[in-house]
């Protein structure tokens, strides 16, 4: 059978993500860690472009992939507008949004950037996005925040939660709109979504300054705080924005983003590691618990997934304080890779209708 390869690219915080699939077959699939000294030079997320894209393209020559065999190139969904989950080929209006976008940065904005400009050296393919991070099903009583000039949004890892919870309802043989979740995404970002019956209709703002902090992100902070340090006269936007997405979290208490060695650390008796740590898991149950009252007790199973949950003492924190509410289950690592294939091998077979931005 002839190969029909589809290349997935998933740009996070702290990490660019490839991988190759002939057909639903990985090929190969490899997850390239970025320091935070490697990533300080560039001001926006936009401006690693090149970088990651080079990063990727030595990716694709080791393996000697044939470009003439791949039809599709799917990556991460960016921010662009709030849109209904699904399969998205790249045009200019998207990329115009994803180069400067309405919403906010994220990494996950090169992912479309880079698949477009990959999918131009592959004759016989198009670039897509799959399932963004703007993916929005909130609950309008969801969106009121506490003053009208701010609304809560929807920004969140939708194409790992939606992968997980689809994945563990296959798994207990039931459909995935036929239950509630709890789904806990952890890694270079946090968020937690109350998953009802195949709508997330509530999640924190991951990357906006909302709910647990992360290896990067500072998440939620005092706001009076906040507003005396903004007129202080002491920072910059620009550096104000970094103190909260980027080097804010583990990389503001313990020098580093890398949550892996924090782990190492932990393991070796670090006492400010272990509180800072320790708190990080701490904050995330307490999401958890705002997302049981939402869904008002009604909860089949906690899931818990991405990078951190292959740490045991991290999810043992979470789960001894959480474990009463619904029993929990470990998803350790990221389906993403596998669920931008798939989406991609959906479009070439014409499972699924491709929607425009």
């Amino acid at each position: 059978m002839e190969p029909l390869l589809i290349i997935a690219i998933n740009p996070g915080s702290t990490s660019t993500k490839i991988a190759v699939y002939d057909h639903e077959k990985p090929v190969f699939e490899n997850n390239i860690k970025h320091s935070t000294k490697e990533l300080q030079p560039f001001q926006k997320i936009t401006d690693q472009f090149e970088f990651r894209k080079k990063v990727i393209h030595q990716e694709l020559q080791k393996e000697s992939i044939d470009f003439t065999y791949v039809q599709a190139v799917v990556g991460r969904g960016g921010m662009v507008r709030p849109i209904e989950s699904g399969v998205y080929e790249v045009n200019d209006a998207m990329i115009k949004d994803l180069a400067d976008s309405p919403v906010g940065e994220h990494a996950s904005n090169l992912g479309g950037l880079i698949a477009h400009d990959l999918a131009k050296e592959c004759p016989n393919a198009k670039a897509y996005i799959a399932n963004p991070v703007v993916v929005d099903e909130l609950d309008e009583l969801a969106r009121i925040s506490g003053h009208p000039k701010f609304p809560r949004i929807s920004i969140f890892h939708a194409l790992n939660q939606k992968a997980t919870a689809r994945k563990h309802a296959r798994s207990i043989d039931k459909k995935y709109e036929d239950i509630n979740l709890i789904v806990v995404h952890l890694g270079g970002g946090i968020s937690v979504g109350a998953h009802k019956k195949g709508r997330v209709v509530d999640v924190n703002h991951a990357i906006g300054g909302e709910g647990p902090f992360s290896p990067e992100r500072a998440g939620t902070l005092p706001v009076i705080e906040i507003v005396k340090a903004c007129f202080s006269g002491e920072y910059s936007l620009e550096e104000f924005k970094k103190m909260i997405i980027g080097q804010g979290g583990l990389a503001a208490y313990l020098g580093t983003n890398n949550a892996m060695e924090v782990e190492e650390r932990v393991k070796k008796g670090d006492r400010k590691a272990i509180l800072i740590y320790e708190a990080m898991a701490y904050q995330v149950s307490k999401i958890i618990g705002e997302m049981f009252t939402v869904l008002k007790g009604e909860v089949d199973n906690i899931l818990i997934t991405g990078g951190i949950a292959h740490d045991q003492w991290f999810t043992g924190k979470i789960e001894e304080r959480v474990h009463m509410l619904a029993p929990c289950v470990i998803y350790p690592g990221e389906n993403e890779m596998e669920a931008l294939a798939a989406n991609g091998l959906l479009v070439i077979n014409g499972e699924v209708e491709v929607k425009k931005y």
